[in-house]
């Protein structure tokens, strides 16, 4: 039995292209610290299981170049992470080529980090007032650092709020699911999760969701910031009534007819702000009138203007710009898995249908990044499926170990996800 299973395991492996086989057994790669433009020595590197609740399944320690060397006990998929000063990198491990990982020293606090818009969307359901809230956080910091520690950001909700779903994403990645951590006072809390150095015009992205009693149909508002903004921004349906309180001055901004938005900028820590909402209603989503853009593009949904979720840009263009003005059409991580699911099983089943024999993949692209794009030929655009399911994978597993996807919901799309991948892999 063991012999039939090993024979079956080797015809498999000899349909991947030339050398792929010998490749695929072991990972190496350099682990360069951008802060200092030196190898990282010393850091400790992790081969990670995705469909084994990302659990280690190979360690090791780079040496003074930096260099690292992992075993791959099987096809994977699976991640590297390097951790450096306590903050995890991740990459995908690739099918060719070195696995090389970009790490930064960290610090508690960073000059030249700030958010560029707080963005709370506000309506109401069954005598509660939901609230999804977003961060655009930037790290410009010369030389690079990342801003990390247990209480990276610090966020204060409204005392009675009941946090229903909380994500982070870095630059250019996949959102992944976090639980809050308490910190201080009732309603005040962290995010255990890196600020890493802005890539571009990609910053981080934090969003969570709550809701807070609705007693009497009005709520007031206090937001309480942790770091400089340059806009704080308020979307609610026509339906709904906007006042402003004491502290920041909110104007009109009458980006999208669908909705109303008030934005105050240029808003430091420890100055009030204050605004009131009242009435009842619902924000349209897409297909009610509201129109997909790049709030949702910045989760990683998919978005009518833009090729494909990997290449879209999270920051908000222009100032305060379309993210406030254009309502996001999810509200929680686990619509945006399954809708992307769908978009992703449409397109990879067209281009394996497509995909002539013989072709070989090319270098992965970085999983905690998710910039995976495909140029055209078509070794490019198979790595380019592979890293895309791998990183579905990762995020299916953040939300798992959240606890924010049903059981269910988890085996359907962990087994649609398994069956692609394996399809893929066999017709490399």
């Amino acid at each position: 039995m063991r012999s039939s299973r090993f024979v079956f395991r080797a015809l498999a492996a000899s349909i991947l292209a030339a050398g792929a086989l010998a490749q695929a057994a072991v990972v190496t790669g350099t682990v360069t610290n951008k802060t200092t433009g030196q190898p990282a020595a010393g850091d400790a590197v992790a081969l990670v299981d995705v469909q084994a609740g990302m659990g280690e399944v190979a360690r090791a320690v780079t040496d003074a170049r930096g260099h690292y060397s992992l075993s791959e006990p099987g096809n994977g998929p699976y991640l590297v992470r390097a951790t450096h000063q306590g903050a995890g990198y991740f990459i995908a491990a690739p099918q060719s080529g070195p696995g090389d990982i970009a790490v930064y020293d960290v610090s508690a606090k960073v000059p030249g980090v700030f958010i560029e818009a707080d963005v709370l969307e506000v309506e109401t359901a069954n005598g509660q007032l939901h609230v999804t809230e977003r961060y655009f956080v930037h790290n410009t910091s010369t030389p690079p650092r990342a801003q990390w520690s247990q209480h990276t950001f610090e966020i204060a909700l409204p005392e009675d709020a009941e946090v229903q779903g909380v994500e982070a994403q870095r630059p250019s990645g996949l959102p992944t699911s976090l639980k809050l951590d308490p910190d201080g006072p009732k309603g005040h809390y962290s995010f255990n999760f890196p600020i890493q150095p802005d890539e571009g015009e990609k910053s981080t992205l934090f969003e969570l969701s709550y809701q807070v009693p609705y007693i009497g149909g009005k709520f007031t508002f206090k937001p309480q910031l942790s770091l400089p903004a340059q806009n704080v921004g308020v979307l609610l349906p026509k339906s709904m009534s906007f006042t402003a309180g004491a502290g920041a001055a909110f104007q009109s901004v009458p980006e999208d007819p669908a909705v109303q938005t008030y934005v105050a900028r240029n808003l430091v820590p420890g100055k009030p702000i204050e605004f009131t909402v009242s009435g009842n209603g619902s924000i349209p989503r897409e297909g009610q009138g509201a129109p997909a853009g790049p709030q949702a593009a910045a989760m990683g949904a998919p978005d009518s203007g833009a090729p494909d979720a990997g290449a879209t840009d999270s920051k908000p263009g222009g100032g305060i710009g379309a993210p406030i003005g254009t309502p996001d059409p999810l509200s929680k991580y686990k619509w945006w898995i399954l809708g992307g699911l769908a978009l992703l099983l449409a397109a990879a089943a067209a281009f394996l249908l497509r995909k002539p024999t013989g072709a070989s993949a090319v270098g992965a692209s970085d999983a905690a990044a998710g910039s995976y794009s495909a140029p055209g030929s078509p070794a490019t655009k198979q790595a380019a499926l592979l890293n895309a399911l791998k990183e579905e994978l990762f995020a299916l597993e953040s939300e798992k170990i959240a606890g924010t996807l049903a059981p269910d919901e988890y085996a359907e799309v962990k087994a649609a996800l398994d069956l692609l991948l394996r399809r893929a892999l066999n017709r490399k």
